[in-house]
């Protein structure tokens, strides 16, 4: 190759490199999505999968130990981030198969794990673009939640109305630093996740006496209420900055 030829450059060409690199884990997210859906492993976890292989996965737990724990988290990590549908009966899973303290901890530990992976790629993918193309509201809005991002965290976690993988993508978008995510996500999903596995540490004699169990029973008005009351308390520094600034400025 000549010098003239070195010299040559290729419009664009580091540029497009630079997006390639930077969407390559979006595109290998959405094809293990894809996959994971085609082969129909959501299909594979259910309460009535756990009542079939209870003295398998039970006995599995006692042989194992700890690789059966670091097993089930990794599990729940990988079902997070791909967006599977089956947290609530991992969840129950979880209580059921660890008990409640240790149940409680695995689960929240894992869909940490996967939440931040979520959080990361939409970050790397798109957090970018995305904030180059907001309007002036939500440049407003990315304003105030990063100012008060925990808070806003507790709020989107604690309340189950809020779909969990929509809050996994969003504050990518926000600003939400790793670290104000990661404590926002463990914290907040304690209160939800303890109601799936005081359930499943249940669930046994649930099965022992021929019984079911949905979600419907577990998620009762007065378990949501009391969610959306915990959620009320984690803005109560957001009302107080409020207040404070209003003062300052009267």
């Amino acid at each position: 190759m000549s010098d003239l030829d070195q010299r040559i450059e290729v419009p664009g060409g580091g540029r497009g490199k630079s997006t390639a690199r930077r969407l390559l884990p979006l595109v290998v997210l959405a094809a293990a999505i894809a996959l994971a859906f085609q082969l129909g492993l959501h299909e594979q976890v259910s309460i009535d999968a756990l009542r079939e292989h209870r003295s398998a996965l039970n006995g599995f737990v006692a042989e194992m130990g700890a690789m059966a724990a670091l097993a089930f988290v990794a599990l729940y990590a990988v079902t997070t981030l791909l967006f599977l549908p089956v947290g609530a009966v991992l969840t129950i899973a979880g209580g059921f198969l660890f008990g409640v303290t240790f149940g409680t901890l695995y689960v929240v530990v894992g869909a940490t794990l996967g939440a931040a992976g979520i959080f990361l790629v939409a970050r790397t993918a798109l957090g970018d673009h995305f904030r180059a193309k907001a309007g002036p509201f939500m440049q407003r809005m990315e304003a105030g939640f990063r100012e008060n991002a925990f808070s806003y965290m507790l709020v989107l976690r604690l309340i189950p109305l809020f779909p969990f993988f929509i809050v996994n993508v969003v504050p990518a978008f926000l600003g939400v630093s790793l670290r104000t995510y990661v404590a926002g996500t463990f914290i907040g999903i304690i209160p939800g996740t303890l109601v799936f596995i005081l359930a499943g540490a249940g669930l046994g004699s649930v099965f022992d006496q021929g019984g079911t169990l949905s979600l419907q029973t577990i998620l009762t008005p007065q378990i949501i209420a009391g969610l959306i009351g915990l959620s009320m308390l984690s803005l109560l520094p957001v009302v107080y900055k409020h207040l404070k600034a209003r003062r300052a400025s009267a």
